[in-house]
């Protein structure tokens, strides 16, 4: 007995810390990312602070924080249009909605898991009209058994002792599906107020391109004129006149496609505000500008794993599968039920279930533990665990993404302004040679070819500059996108709505 009590002893503490280690969710720990020192695209830099929004808010060097407050980066743009209509669709957007049902479909989840914590208490009462055998009774066959009611009226209590770790693991979880979904929402809330301001600068470009195709398809009228009043003259053959109206045409051709893509433009708009497209039109409004657009520090690469909501969804998903893992391990050991019951009987009147004398109760608790599963809780242990992989492995890209998305568009900037440095001054020069083209056809000294080379290079290099115009528009917010949005002292964290 002696030597017995002795293993037992020394196998005890062994045996409690192995149950322990075995139940518990794991500990967590970050996965480790080469995060660079610098973007690469970087050509300096930023200063501490840009002021650039229109309420004289300022853009600040990123302070790493998931939960920092993000201001109206939109107002760095200082376009009426383009805060009303983020403001619209921050209310109207249908997949916002959606976003915000499953935040609060997440926290009512974590609020059930929450209630495992706290005994379970309830009342219940009934009755029961009742007519035993006289068999069951132990009375002689034949003996009359008058039926009898029953009336019953009982405080039941129950409570699930954590005794390996299944009830905070659960909650753990769950409190994590919750911040992920809030996280996925201000994912959400950002790429909708992106795709707004990228479709209202699209939506712009093509108006500019309008603009400069209408001032195409007048030059090209006004050809088709002289060169019409010259043939009536005879001094010119009908080559060049068939040739200007061919160019008028086609101008006018250009400008009816450009209509078009403008309109497909205008209905994605406004999909985005939550409008059918039958019932909303855009004003024309040309991007006639591209020095307004505000210059947006980069901050620093260590910053973006805060700062992008999609990176902190990721890092809360990984969270609660590292937490799951501890909820199936726990179904592997024993779980203590403790249960309680009290009330009153009575097979008289219903007012007789309240007397003292008619009390009942009761107390108990059950221990229950699987002894043969089939190996099913082995394999929800395996399951847990590949999620978790599953997990990291998502963050991880994540995080390459949101690195490549920064480098792309910070690179994407770069480029763009020296174009727009070279089409400026290109179309400088072909305003120029345009002129002097016409100075000379009207004069008689070149022919009407070498005016129209010179006014559809000019054509050419305007919608160019256009189009360039647009592109750093959409790049600069893809940018403020890719960063995880803006923010100043004074903005606001974005919240769900409580409906």
């Amino acid at each position: 007995m002696n030597k017995l009590h002795m293993i037992a002893k020394g196998v005890a503490p062994i045996l409690a810390a192995l149950l322990m280690t075995a139940c518990a969710a794991p500990e967590f720990k970050q996965p480790a990312m080469d995060v660079p020192t610098a973007f690469k695209e970087s050509q300096q830099p930023a200063p501490a602070e840009v002021k650039t929004a229109a309420d004289g808010s300022t853009w600040k060097q990123a302070q790493a924080a998931e939960a920092q407050p993000r201001g109206e980066w939109w107002l760095a743009f200082n376009d009426t249009a383009l805060n009303e209509l983020i403001n619209e669709a921050t209310r109207a957007n249908a997949n916002l909605s959606v976003a915000a049902a499953r935040v609060k479909q997440a926290r009512a989840i974590a609020g059930v898991a929450e209630a495992d914590r706290i005994p379970q208490v309830g009342i219940a009462a009934g009755a029961q009209r009742v007519r035993e055998s006289d068999v069951a009774l132990n009375l002689p066959a034949g003996t009359p058994v008058p039926p009898a009611s029953v009336f019953n009226a009982n405080l039941t209590a129950s409570y699930e002792v954590d005794l390996f770790g299944r009830v905070s693991s659960n909650v753990a979880a769950a409190r994590g599906d919750a911040a992920a979904q809030e996280a996925t929402y201000r994912s959400v809330l950002l790429s909708v107020q992106a795709d707004v301001a990228q479709t209202y600068f699209r939506l712009r470009e093509t108006d500019a391109e309008l603009e400069t195709l209408n001032r195409t398809v007048q030059t090209r009228e006004e050809n088709v004129k002289v060169n019409q009043r010259r043939f009536d003259l005879g001094d010119i053959g009908e080559f060049d006149l068939s040739r200007a109206k061919t160019e008028l045409a086609t101008a006018r051709a250009e400008a009816i496609g450009l209509q078009r893509q403008r309109a497909t433009t205008e209905h994605a708009l406004a999909v985005l505000l939550g409008k059918p497209a039958a019932s909303y039109t855009a004003g024309n409004s040309p991007l006639l500008d591209g020095a307004l657009l505000p210059v947006i520090p980069a901050g620093l690469p260590s910053s973006l794993l805060e700062r992008r909501p999609d990176i902190a969804a990721a890092q809360r998903a990984m969270e609660s599968a590292n937490a799951r893992i501890g909820v199936a391990r726990s179904a592997m050991f024993p779980s203590l039920l403790l249960n309680a019951n009290a009330g009153g009987t009575s097979a008289n009147t219903v007012a007789d279930v309240f007397k003292w004398s008619s009390r009942s109760w009761l107390l108990g608790a059950a221990l229950s533990m699987p002894l043969i599963d089939g190996g099913r809780n082995r394999a929800n242990i395996t399951r847990s665990e590949a999620a978790l992989e599953e997990s990291v492995g998502t963050y991880r890209q994540s995080v390459l993404t949101a690195f490549a998305e920064v480098e792309d568009n910070l690179a994407g900037l770069r480029v763009l302004a020296g174009q727009t440095a070279q089409i400026e001054d290109a179309v400088v020069s072909a305003r120029r040679s345009a002129d002097l083209a016409q100075k000379l056809y009207t004069a008689g000294r070149s022919s009407y070819l070498d005016l129209l080379d010179a006014q559809r290079n000019l054509a050419a290099v305007e919608r160019s500059a256009v189009q360039l115009r647009g592109d750093r528009a959409v790049t600069t917010v893809a940018l403020i996108r890719a960063l995880g949005g803006g923010w100043d002292a004074s903005g606001a964290a974005p919240t769900v709505a409580q409906n």
